[in-house]
């Protein structure tokens, strides 16, 4: 028998790749899994790397341990590689890039989730919460004026009277609280964590991939008003002319689960 894998030495986050499903794992439990300046580089490689797979269909991002994440190292906010602040604007690039991703992203919340880390959940399509859980934004106590883009985020996904909540009374929130915000499309105890993860994952796995991706980005621009009705018209077209259409018609005509090939 063989013996089971040793987990990772904690450090930068960790991917795997499994039958198109993309799984990045924040590695830091004994901090929380706070993140430096390695681990957004390390982020930002990952991401890179599934852009230029196209055999990847979906992405979960989680975090080891019993918090998905205590936000920026504060040690790191004025460490080079550019200049005093560049910490910060790596973090926002690096959030960015989570949110363009072209295949669809579930947040399995592992547990709490603190500062710029609820960005990073954000910028993922879909968040399965833990009961027990909180959020807590404390920008405002540290004297920190949000990147723009998060802020954006926060307002366009929430609303701004919910975005005002979290950063202007920096208070504490609980997981039922939570739900009800929007901040989480589902809640649920700890043992049910994965399967809700796997249920989401499977209904997007069933999705066409030209269709997924291009309403992703058609409903992110349309959500931040950068929308230009040519591009979306551009993607509608595109995905009438394709053989997954084609598939996805002959499919449901023969009462049989599509083989979409994402062209």
């Amino acid at each position: 028998m063989n013996p089971t894998p040793a987990p990772p030495a904690a450090g930068t986050p960790q991917l795997s790749l499994h039958d198109g499903r993309a799984t990045i794992t924040l590695n830091r439990p004994a901090h929380h899994n706070r993140l430096h300046v390695d681990d957004l580089l390390a982020l930002q490689h990952h991401i890179a790397t599934l852009q230029a797979d196209p055999g990847v269909r979906l992405l979960v991002l989680t975090g080891s341990g019993r918090t998905f994440c205590s936000g920026f190292h504060l040690g790191d906010f004025d460490r080079q590689p550019d200049a005093p602040g560049a910490g910060p604007r790596l973090f926002e690039e690096t959030v960015d890039a989570l949110e363009a991703l072209a295949v669809p992203s579930i947040c399995r919340l592992n547990g709490s989730v603190f500062g710029g880390a609820t960005d990073l959940a954000l910028a993922c399509d879909f968040r399965v919460g833990v009961a027990g859980m909180q959020l807590r934004m404390p920008a405002a106590r540290l004297g920190l004026h949000y990147y723009p883009s998060g802020l954006r985020r926060y307002v366009s996904r929430l609303g701004l009277a919910a975005a005002k909540r979290l950063f202007l009374l920096a208070e504490a929130v609980d997981a039922d609280e939570l739900r009800n915000l929007g901040f989480l499309d589902r809640l649920v105890p700890p043992a049910q964590l994965d399967a809700t993860v796997q249920t989401l994952a499977d209904a997007l796995a069933a999705g066409a991939p030209l269709a997924l991706r291009g309403m992703k980005q058609s409903l992110d621009e349309i959500a931040r008003g950068e929308f230009h009705l040519s591009a979306l018209r551009e993607r509608e077209a595109l995905c009438a002319a394709s053989a997954d259409l084609q598939e996805g018609r002959a499919a449901m005509a023969e009462k049989r689960a599509p083989r979409f090939s994402g062209r």
